[in-house]
């Protein structure tokens, strides 16, 4: 299984997972041309991409979903509030196309089983997913203002992990933002620091988690540096050495990413 962050930030969202046989884009918060672009450059033809995953509404997750679901004829995969949330948004989509799952009950999809889990956030059903392919496991958990007992469980023993690390505290409490959206983003319903985010893969690595990637983050209050140092600064403290313990690496909101699989690199 391997995972790449196509796009990853509030301007918009699309990460593509892949497995023998079968191709998904979990949440598709850009163009449609943005989209192909980018799987033009990791070289997967739009015509090989099975289904959409949405997490939740927002439209820098759901902005490219209706016409790529349109344009390529595939099926579009969500709990019910979220594509109730969505309708507006996605246009007119065949009925055959719209997959409703219930959070926390696994489906499969051509041998993949994907359990979609409750994340914290302010959104009507928002969820994480986590990728079984009998042997191994791959999560994503982004847009969650905390992490909870059920979202750990979720996420622990998987090979490869893609989390949020969307903020500096002190970048966010200093910047331009009103108060009232920096309040939302340090809420429980609202983003992962990047200290959150190091206290999280501390977890996962002594779960067994080996690949990290670290997604959404704020265009206005972090950097690619600012929130790698900080998740390994935490990490070393507490006695975990990058590269010989775990890979780590950047989702940048502009550009394709290096992809991470579950193949065994340490």
């Amino acid at each position: 299984m391997r995972i790449t962050g196509l796009f990853s930030g509030s301007s918009g969202n699309c990460v593509l997972f892949e497995n023998d046989g079968v191709k998904l884009l979990i949440d598709a918060g850009m163009s449609a041309k943005a989209i192909f672009g980018a799987l033009d450059e990791v070289e997967v033809s739009p015509s090989e991409i099975d289904g959409i995953l949405i997490t939740h509404e927002h439209d820098d997750h759901t902005k490219g979903v209706g016409i790529l679901s349109r344009k390529l004829d595939i099926p579009v995969y969500a709990n019910e509030k979220t594509m109730h949330a969505s309708l507006s948004k996605l246009g007119k989509m065949k009925e055959e196309n719209m997959i409703i799952f219930d959070t926390n009950s696994p489906f499969e999809i051509k041998g993949v089983e994907i359990m979609p889990f409750s994340v914290n956030h302010d959104a009507k059903d928002p969820v994480g997913y986590s990728f079984y392919d009998g042997k191994d496991k791959i999560s994503l958990a982004t847009d969650t203002g905390i992490i909870t007992s059920d979202i750990l469980a979720n996420l622990r023993g998987s090979k490869c992990a893609f989390v949020e690390s969307n903020h500096d505290i002190q970048m966010l409490k200093n910047g331009p933002y009103p108060m009232h959206l920096k309040k939302r983003i340090l809420g429980n319903e609202g983003h992962l620091s990047n200290d959150s985010a190091g206290k999280l893969c501390e977890e996962l690595i002594q779960s067994g988690t080996e690949n990290i990637i670290l997604g959404h983050l704020s265009r206005h209050n972090n950097t690619p540096l600012v929130a790698l140092n900080t998740v390994v600064g935490y990490l070393e403290k507490a006695g975990i050495r990058r590269g010989k313990d775990y890979v780590l690496n950047i989702a940048l909101h502009d550009r394709v990413s290096e992809s991470m699989d579950t193949k065994k690199i340490l």
